[in-house]
């Protein structure tokens, strides 16, 4: 049966979450990530990484929510981020609520945009909701929360790049990425030089993509899905 929630009948969701009542909640971003990948790229690689740990820790996988803030490039071509905190606390507390309804013990937030303002929020919104003592737990995690990882986190550099090809290869076009620039050698790959759009590699922040092995994209995947799964740890059984 599969893992994603949308796909399932209510008895279905019934049953699984009799098994084990917890659900994972992907979120991510449309976001421009450069030339050579989608701009649903958050929101793809968190939804591929729940379902693996799901079929590891069991639970079922909520449809990824497309929004996000921060990161400092809201401007960038089809990009959509929210200005504040406020209406995607709302929303993510509406589903924790219903969610709870319906029993369901674990929550598991995880973000594959991973600004320091998302992050930020996601962490505040677990606290908050804990603080109330309910009977539903929530977790809050990012995709760069990883510390074993093979490849260090990066915003649409080679593990960015790596990671997606693990889940949806046919969105990659490495073609579109322009030749190395000379100049650009020994930079810091972070700096806001990459926010130029004269820049070969425009947008991106961390390791050259162009070093991309697709050999590699099946380690890292295990990797971060393991490392997922037992960030979950016990979940309560559901009542009776």
């Amino acid at each position: 049966m599969t893992k994603q929630l949308e796909l399932l009948r209510p008895g279905q969701i019934a049953a699984e979450m009799a098994r084990c009542p917890r659900v994972w909640l992907p979120l991510g971003t449309i976001e421009y990530h450069s030339h050579h990948l989608p701009v649903g790229l958050d929101g793809l690689q968190a939804h591929g990484l729940c379902l693996d740990a799901a079929e590891i820790a069991g639970g079922l996988v909520y449809p990824p929510l497309w929004w996000g803030t921060g990161g400092g490039h809201g401007a960038y071509p089809w990009t959509v981020m929210m200005p504040d905190t406020s209406a995607l606390i709302a929303l993510l507390w509406q589903t924790l609520t219903r969610l709870q309804a319906f029993e369901v013990r674990q929550v598991i937030l995880f973000t594959g945009h991973f600004a320091d303002e998302q992050l930020e929020m996601i962490a505040g919104l677990a606290s908050d909701w804990n603080a109330q003592s309910s009977a539903l737990g929530v977790l809050a995690f990012g995709v760069n929360g990883n510390a074993t990882s093979p490849l260090p986190p990066d915003h649409a550099g080679r593990f960015e790049t790596t990671l997606l090809a693990a889940y949806q290869p046919q969105t990659l076009d490495m073609s579109l990425l322009p030749p190395a620039n000379p100049g650009e050698a020994g930079e810091d790959p972070f700096g806001p030089q990459r926010h130029a759009t004269s820049h070969s590699l425009h947008g991106i922040f961390g390791a050259d993509p162009r070093g991309y092995i697709p050999q590699d994209a099946p380690a890292l995947r295990q990797s971060m899905a393991v490392w997922l799964a037992e960030q979950a740890g016990a979940v309560p059984a559901a009542k009776a």
